[in-house]
């Protein structure tokens, strides 16, 4: 079995930050992608920024230049420093790796219970 769980989440006023972290844990052989998705009511789940197991990264161009997605392989976790929030980056953010569990013949998709992130003005 594999947990994802996030934390760091929390209210903060416009222009502020926030860092995010999700901790892997499980019967983990290996991680390949890790990424975090963020969903704001009645929208769809939107792909925020992705770090593969190489450490090459990709971001939403909505986010470019203000958060920054980060992995610490020894510890299976994965960090989102946000900053310069603004108020439509309100949404619940999750979690999600790829990960091959022992003795699986291929990775599989995993997702975090999703931590909420409240920009006010």
């Amino acid at each position: 079995q594999v947990q994802l769980v996030e934390s760091g989440g929390g209210l903060v006023q416009a222009g502020g930050s926030l860092r995010l972290s999700c901790v892997v844990s499980g019967s983990i052989l290996s991680i390949n992608s890790m990424a975090w998705y963020r969903q704001a009511p009645g929208k769809q789940r939107e792909l925020v920024a992705a770090v593969s197991s190489g450490g090459i990264t990709n971001y939403a161009d909505s986010v470019k230049g203000r958060f920054t997605i980060s992995r610490d392989n020894a510890k299976n976790t994965v960090f989102l420093q946000m900053n310069s929030l603004k108020l439509e980056d309100t949404a619940v953010y999750y979690c999600n790796a790829d990960v091959r569990r022992v003795w699986a013949p291929k990775s599989s998709p995993y997702w975090g219970q999703g931590t909420q992130v409240t920009v006010s003005s």
